[in-house]
Order: structure tokens, then C-alpha cells, then sequence
């Protein structure tokens, strides 16, 4: 048979995973819901601060709320599609963000902040469904390169969703692009209700017995998810430095630029990585976008260096968040699989809450490269207390230990 190769990576992972059924239009389906996802923040921030004419601290916490709420809001949507169903709680959450985009452009700052944090509880989980979905299509041998696809969606959606968003806001009015938004993300719930991907648990529907937490909660998965913190807190915290470092430079205009290149770099690394023979530990990838995120500060001094510096950290970002999906995947009993997939979402959204005014804080007391520093340093912390912590509480070397699971899952 003869097998597709592009830049010397074989596509044949690819072409079988896409090849299941159901695998390619959940992907699809999954881009373009995630695109008004990915733009709520940058709307959200627009409108406090260009028509309700609040500073960007207020804005800021109108996010921090919003994240909050999401990061409570993860485990008990989860649950909920494991006891009743994806299609009832799709039917709750698309409901509730109708509400909230519909009335949002018209409350005070004050009414905003809270029914931003109760919505947030309830926001469209697309990120965490798709992931259990793909856990449910998707063969365990199959699953690294369906991750890396999944992986690269994302980084589209972030490519595009910010950008759509500003032009909405700054053409049009935030208001109008608020409404806007929401009735993308009401189509984006629709849509998930029509297509119904499989997410397996239905311990509520075929009587299966809900595992104990203790059965599952174990230090593998503890360590996945701790990693997955350390992955958000080091990306959120690149974010503010590389702004940081741009307006110090004088060259904030170059902004986009440089986070463009940043995506076309991760969506190349994933590319490769769920092209490879084996799997990477996820662990070891997480620890060494760290490790490439320390330095990238003293190596960046404008935003044609910053392209250059950002490239190694940058190649790692889809491969760490693959390889953390897939390993949390593996780890999930069916039964519970959107309560644990739940879980890595507020572990993503709480390294996100975690990262950017860590970095924040650390650019306004010394420098934008020490922001970057700081950022990669806490993501090389968590990684290997993640490590250690698995370490010690691991049964005796086996063949098929929880510890080979994590940190090297299979093809």
C-alpha cells in the first residue's frame, strides 16, 4: 500500500484515524464551535472597557470570574453527561449561553461580574466534550495521533476566534458583537445536539455500577492533571510576557505576528508528533515546554527574535496537550469519563487563571524576560512534583503499571 508522506511525516496515523466514523465530522464540527469559544474573552474585554468605559483591570475581572465559574462548572457538566446524557446537558448549557450573550451587552458593570461568574458554571463545554468523544471513537492504539488533530483544531480556533472577535467589536459596536457571538454559540450547541457523538460512561442508562473515587483518583492521574496546570500556567503566561515584551521594545503593532507564529509552530509540532512511531511521556513534554520557556525572554529582545526564540517551546505546546488528553483518557474508567474529563478542564482552566497574573506580576516587579522565565519555571516545578509525587506513591514495576500508562502511553 502505498502511504502519504508529507515533509517526511507519514500521514497514514492520520488517514486512520480520520477514517472512523463520526472522527472527521466531530473535528469539524469541533473547529468551528470553538471559534466563538475562543473569542468571548477578547469580546468580553472590549465591551467593559470601550462601552461600559471601565479599565482593564475591571475587564480582567469580569475574565476571572467567567474562568472561575467555568473551571466549577467542568466536573459537574461532566458528571452530568455521564449519569443523563450529552443531549440533556447540551440542551442546559446551550440554553443558559443564549441567556447570557442575549441580556450580557445590556447590565451594568456590577450585575456583569456576577452573571458572568453563574454563567461561566454553565458555559458550553466544547473542549472537554470533544475530548471525551474522541476517548469514546476512538481505539486506545489510535488515540495519540486523534489527540494531535484535536490539538491542532485548537490552535486554529485561537488563530482565528481573537481576531474575528475585535473586528466584530471595533466595526460594528461590542454590543451587537456580543449578540453576535452568542448566536454562534448557540449554533455550536446545536450542533452538538444533532450530531450526538458517543462519549461512553452511561452508568445511568445500562445500570453499570459508578466506580468509587478512590478506585480511579489514584497518583497517575493526579499527575496528569497537575501537569495539565503547569501546561496552562506556562502558555497564559507567555501570553503577558510576550505583550510585555513587545511594549518595552516599542513594537506592540507586531503583536499578532508573533502569536501567528507561535500557533504555525505548535500546529507543525503536533503534526509531527501524532505522526511518530511512539508516544513522549507527557510528563517529559510538559517539563520541557518549561524548560524552553525559561530562557526565550534574553533571547527576544524584538519581535523578529521573539519569532525565532518562541519556536522550541512553541513546537512542544500541541504535543503537551495532546499527550495530556490522551493520557487522562486512558486513565478515565468509562463510567466516569466526563466527571474525569471534567476535571483536566478545570485543571487547563485553572493553570490559565494561574499563569497570566503570575506573569503579570512578575513583568511589573522586574522585566518581561523574567516574566517568561517565571512562567516556564512554575510549569518545570509542577511537572516534577507531578513526576516525584507519582513516583512515590507508584505500585512495584509491572508490565502494565498506572506509571507506564501516564507517562508512556501507547501508539
Amino acid at each position: 500500500m502505498v502511504r502519504a508522506i508529507i515533509g517526511g511525516v507519514d500521514l497514514a496515523p492520520y488517514r486512520a484515524v480520520l477514517a472512523i466514523p463520526g472522527v472527521a465530522r466531530l473535528t469539524v464540527v469541533a473547529l468551528l464551535a470553538r471559534i466563538p469559544i475562543t473569542a468571548a474573552g477578547v469580546v468580553l474585554t472590549l465591551h467593559v472597557v470601550l462601552t461600559l468605559d471601565r479599565g482593564y483591570a475591571a475587564a480582567g475581572l469580569v475574565g476571572a470570574a467567567a474562568t472561575v465559574g467555568t473551571a466549577a462548572g467542568a466536573p459537574f457538566l461532566g458528571r452530568m453527561v455521564d449519569r443523563q446524557g450529552l443531549r440533556r446537558m447540551l440542551l442546559l448549557v446551550t440554553v443558559s449561553e443564549g441567556l447570557f450573550w442575549t441580556a450580557a451587552p445590556w447590565l451594568p458593570y456590577p450585575v456583569l461580574l456576577g452573571f458572568a461568574l453563574a454563567g461561566g458554571v454553565l458555559a458550553l463545554p466544547v473542549f472537554s466534550v470533544v475530548r471525551q468523544s474522541l476517548a469514546a471513537l476512538v481505539p486506545e492504539t489510535k488515540r495519540r495521533a486523534a489527540y494531535s488533530v484535536d490539538s491542532m483544531s485548537v490552535e486554529v480556533s485561537f488563530m482565528i476566534g481573537p481576531v474575528l472577535g475585535v473586528l466584530a467589536a471595533t466595526q460594528a459596536s461590542t454590543s451587537a458583537a456580543m449578540v453576535g457571538l452568542g448566536a454562534l454559540v448557540v449554533a455550536a450547541g446545536a450542533a452538538l445536539f444533532l450530531l450526538n457523538p458517543p462519549t461512553g460512561g452511561g452508568s445511568a442508562t445500562d445500570g453499570t455500577a459508578r466506580p468509587p473515587v478512590r478506585s480511579w483518583l489514584r497518583p497517575a492521574l493526579i499527575a496528569a492533571l497537575l501537569a495539565s496546570v503547569a501546561s496552562t500556567i506556562v502558555l497564559a503566561g507567555t501570553d503577558v510576557a510576550i505583550v510585555a515584551a513587545l511594549q518595552a521594545a516599542g513594537q506592540v503593532s507586531w503583536t499578532g505576528l508573533v502569536f501567528a507564529a507561535w500557533g504555525v509552530v505548535s500546529l507543525a509540532g503536533g503534526f509531527v508528533y501524532g505522526a511518530l512511531p511512539r508516544g513522549v511521556p507527557p510528563l517529559a513534554l510538559t517539563a520541557a515546554l518549561g524548560l524552553c520557556t525559561m530562557p526565550m525572554g534574553f533571547f527576544g529582545g524584538s519581535w523578529w527574535a521573539l519569532c525565532l526564540a518562541i519556536a522550541p517551546a512553541g513546537a512542544l505546546c500541541a504535543p503537551s496537550l495532546a499527550a495530556l488528553a490522551d493520557a487522562v483518557s486512558r486513565l478515565a474508567p468509562e463510567a466516569v469519563r466526563g466527571l474525569v474529563m471534567g476535571l483536566q478542564g478545570s485543571a487547563l482552566t485553572a493553570g490559565l487563571a494561574i499563569g497570566a497574573p503570575l506573569s503579570g506580576a512578575v513583568v511589573d516587579i522586574t522585566s518581561p524576560a523574567w516574566g517568561f522565565t517565571v512562567a516556564g519555571g512554575a510549569g518545570v516545578l509542577l511537572a516534577a512534583t507531578a513526576f516525584l509525587a507519582q513516583r512515590a506513591n507508584a505500585p512495584p514495576p509491572r508490565a502494565s503499571s498506572g506509571l507506564s500508562v501516564t507517562l508512556q502511553p501507547g501508539d
